[in-house]
Parts: C-alpha cells; structure tokens; sequence
C-alpha cells in the first residue's frame, strides 16, 4: 500500500527548529524524523511513499534528490579529475518517494485531494503526519480497516503526559517518578490512517478546510470513521520540549518507534 505522509504544514508551535526548515526535517539523532516515520512503514513492507510538500518543501525535495550525500560517507578528489567515492550504502534501496507540492497554504483536506492522482488505482492507502512517531503496528491497523469495510480507519491514543507523574504517600513521600507517562484519560487522533479512496468524495473544494474538521465530522455522522485503539508508545514533536525527548529516547537507545530493529509483519 501507498504511504501518504502531510509534510507541509508550518510547524509554528516549534519555531526555534521550524523557522529555518520544515518539522518534518527536523532531526532525531542524525536523521529527520520524517524518516523514522518512513522507516517504521518500511519495517511492515510499505515502501511506497507520496509526500505533501508545502512550506519549505525544496528542503525535503533536496534531502531525498541527494541522499546519498545525507546519508554516507564520501571521498571527493578535487581539481580537474574530479571524482567522487561513496564508502558505503543505505537500506533504503527499494523505496519509492513521490514528492508532490501541494502548496505552502493548502489545508490538510486540499493536500491529501491533490495527491490523488498519484495513488493510481489502489482503492486503499495508508496515511499519517510527517511529525509524530509511534509503535503502532501497521499491518494489525489494516486488518482491523478491512475488516470493519468503512472509508477510515484513525489510530487512537492515549494523549502523551505532559507533566512528570509522582506517585505520593499520604506523609508526601515520593514512591516513584514517571517522566511524562502517557495518559490513561480518553483518545485522540494519533494519525497512522488507513483509508479507502472512496474518502476523497469527502474532500470537495478542501483546500482551505482542515481534514481534521468538516470531513472527519461528516466521516463519522455518515457511520465511516472507525477507531484502531493503539495503547503502546505515541509521541508527537510539537515543542521544543517533546524535541529533547524524543531525542533523549533514541540517544539512549530506548526508542519505542525503532521497530524496524524487531523482526517484521507484513501486510500487504
């Protein structure tokens, strides 16, 4: 199946990053967190990618275009013989990357109406936002769409604790210390969508509506919108602090959405 991935948005929550680059460029260790979102894809066999450029998308265009460059070391022998030496390679050898402007302004609705085009006649695909990670196990999620045969399936989750949790006795001794543990009240959009194209029905003159808004609501009053519970590790990087982190997560080595280090599913 196709990935679908939102990478246009401005990322304003998280301006000290943002103002020189998209969010979705914006790195965990040495890689952009678009790519450990495309990595965990991979993991479960879906390496066909299709990417909603907008505010400062030449950024991204560049990463991919040169990947190489990004991601190896090099040897470059200057002067009129020059030649250049890659001294190693990536895993990424059988992905394939669709980088489709679709406007700096465009809403969320607007930018997943105009990569329609690109999903050729897959009648379904996989969706998400080019800022969060998770554990969520793909190839489960698509069982779960197919089997309940409505338009879309969203990854519910447990909102991420924004504050450390202590467990107290009743003399205020501290018994432990959570670090932003994820919460256990209610669910919210996680992304990690799987959808039929019979959604782009819901996507008429979207390009200043919110996909999130008007569509999802009339998704759900139609019976369309069904929810896949995801109750392991979710983390969106909205500020600079879910920036340290996640970037704390993965130099420590403890990085939930790391899947692709764990033997894959796969689901076609």
């Amino acid at each position: 199946m196709k990935v679908v991935i939102l990478c246009g948005g401005k990322g304003t929550r998280l301006r000290e990053e943002t103002e020189y680059r998209p969010k979705p460029m914006v790195p965990i260790g040495n890689r952009p967190i678009l790519w450990h979102i495309m990595k965990m894809y991979a993991h479960y066999g879906h390496r066909d990618f299709i990417l909603c450029l907008g505010y400062k998308g030449d950024i991204i265009r560049d990463y991919f275009r040169n990947y190489l460059w990004h991601t190896c070391d090099v040897t470059l022998a200057l002067g009129d013989n020059l030649s250049v030496e890659f001294h190693n390679s990536h895993e990424e050898h059988d992905w394939r990357v669709t980088l489709a402007d679709t406007g700096e302004e465009t809403m969320t609705g607007g930018r997943i109406k105009r990569i329609e085009r690109y999903l050729g006649s897959d009648e379904d695909f996989l969706m998400t936002y080019g800022d969060g990670v998770g554990d969520v196990d793909i190839s489960s999620a698509i069982r779960f769409h197919r089997t309940h045969g409505k338009i879309l399936t969203v990854t519910a989750v447990h909102p991420p604790g924004r504050f450390g949790e202590m467990g107290l006795e009743s003399n205020g001794r501290v018994t432990e210390f959570n670090e932003k543990p994820q919460a256990e009240g209610g669910w919210i959009n996680g992304g990690f969508f799987v959808a039929s194209r019979r959604v782009f029905s819901y996507l008429e003159n979207c390009d200043e509506i919110m996909f999130e808004q008007d569509p999802l609501r009339r998704l759900a009053v139609d019976g369309e919108l069904v929810a896949y519970r995801h109750k392991g590790f979710w983390q969106p990087m909205d500020t600079f602090a879910e920036f340290n982190f996640l970037n704390g997560l993965w130099a420590k080595g403890a990085a939930p959405w790391q899947v692709w280090s764990k033997p894959s599913n796969r689901e076609s």
